[in-house]
């Protein structure tokens, strides 16, 4: 890579999993039945939502939501990554990928600030049940998405106005399937004091402080169920946690992996492996665990299809 600026680069190469030829029609198959799964599960989620009255409580409405917020964000980042591999082709330029990075900031950030709000709704509904319909009423379940959508608009803005500042050297190579926030900071030829500031501001606080939420609520959701004193009492009020605690798992272990991979160990091959787990595995896997764990889904889901059969045999 040449040392000098080049003020007028348009574009950025993606270097993704592999460069072997033989191993793009694998990637290739292997990503778009990801994307078309996630894109399934999370649309059946929604729809199941939406069709049953019953589903109508907070707690499925944020579901809801986290679902259409996993469809956008893992259509963020595949298929471009999927076109790229059917044309053969590395190249993004560099408005499409200030764009991609900002919308997946955007999506990223509102995923972490909707299950930090999920966390609250389970403790509201199991240490404070008497007034759980009172304070997660439609109109706060409404205020709290709407603010999670501000604070995830306002800071992917700010990271991408940081980094329309920069400058950047020719053939910039970017060792992920996408324009990861840190891997184009990095390969920035002007100063990025200030971008990696805020990067470390960003983490400690819209990071830390939905983590520090999350462990805050079921902290005191463990306490309440440790007195609740029959059994079934005990499963009944944690298996409503369950699925909620693995998808939270899954989101902020992967998170930190790719933190770790980009930021400190600078592995590309690791970190965009993480990154695939967080930005496309995560997703697609959500569906299955909210759907497997919940019969309330599962039913309506059973007789959404059965109305379509019975309407295919009619006709």
């Amino acid at each position: 890579m040449e040392p000098g600026n080049d003020t007028h680069m348009s574009e950025f190469l993606l270097l993704g999993f592999s460069e072997d030829p033989e191993m793009q029609p694998l990637i290739f198959a292997l990503f778009l039945s990801m994307y078309l799964i996630t894109v399934l599960g999370n649309l059946l989620i929604i729809l199941a939502i939406a069709s049953d009255s019953h589903l109508h409580t907070p707690m499925y409405f944020f579901i809801g939501n986290l679902s259409f917020v996993d469809i956008c964000v893992t259509s963020t980042t595949v298929p471009k990554m999927l076109l790229n591999i059917q044309m053969q082709s590395k190249v993004i330029s560099y408005e499409g990928c200030i764009t991609q990075m900002y919308f997946y900031l955007l999506f990223a950030g509102l995923q972490d600030y909707l299950l930090t709000v999920m966390a609250y709704d389970r403790f509201v509904a199991i240490c404070h049940p008497l007034h759980y319909t009172v304070i997660m009423n439609s109109q706060f379940c409404g205020l709290l998405v709407l603010l999670c959508w501000i604070i995830s608009v306002l800071h992917s803005l700010l990271e991408s106005v940081l980094v329309l500042r920069l400058s950047f050297c020719t053939d910039v190579e970017i060792p992920q399937f996408f324009c990861e926030l840190n891997q184009v900071v990095q390969r920035a030829c002007s100063d990025t004091f200030i971008n990696d500031v805020i990067i470390i501001c960003s983490v400690v606080l819209l990071a830390g402080g939905p983590v520090t939420g999350i462990i805050c609520s079921y902290s005191k959701i463990i306490s309440s169920i440790c007195v609740i004193s029959s059994t079934q009492g005990k499963y009944k009020a944690f298996s409503t946690c369950v699925s909620h605690l693995l998808v939270v798992c899954l989101f902020y272990f992967t998170g930190i992996g790719v933190y770790i991979s980009s930021s400190v160990l600078h592995n590309a091959h690791s970190g965009t492996v993480a990154s695939a787990v967080y930005t496309v595995v995560t997703p697609m896997l959500n569906p299955f665990i909210y759907s497997l764990r919940n019969k309330d889904i599962k039913e309506t889901l059973r007789r959404l299809f059965k109305k379509e059969s019975i309407k295919g045999h009619l006709s």
